[in-house]
């Protein structure tokens, strides 16, 4: 099995976020790491981030940063949700890399290929239909 380094995921550049103990409220990890506070408490919804609360506040830590920074860069990767929570769950180092192996790899490169054909597909027949119309 092949794990993807934390050192690939970037921390949050914001340190005048951090409460307390290095914690972060919502808002500030929403906008250290440019998503909605929506998709965080849907995270935690998911069980995938688990703040540490405070009456009806979410305060994220150091734990919570590197995970979510795991889960957007398996995003970027292309692989679903579900393939995420498992990656991080199983890979045992405590949520600081992406357990993959070989052959999901070659598996989401073969993918996103495909996905990559589809669109310079749909991006020839929409510029070829541009071009008939901008034609008098």
């Amino acid at each position: 099995m092949s794990i993807i380094d934390l050192s690939l995921v970037r921390e949050p550049q914001s340190p005048q976020a951090a409460v307390g103990d290095g914690l972060m409220t919502i808002g500030d990890m929403a906008k250290a790491f440019n998503v909605s506070q929506r998709t965080l408490r849907f995270y935690e919804d998911r069980g995938m981030l688990k703040p540490k609360r405070d009456g009806s506040s979410r305060l994220y830590g150091a734990q919570d940063r590197r995970k979510l920074g795991l889960i957007l860069r398996g995003k970027r990767l292309g692989f679903t949700l579900t393939e995420i929570i498992g990656f991080v769950a199983d890979n045992g180092s405590g949520a600081n890399a992406l357990a993959l192996d070989q052959n999901q790899i070659n598996l989401q490169i073969a993918h996103l290929e495909r996905q990559r054909e589809s669109l310079d597909t749909a991006i020839s027949e929409l510029r070829a239909t541009q071009d008939k119309l901008a034609t008098p």
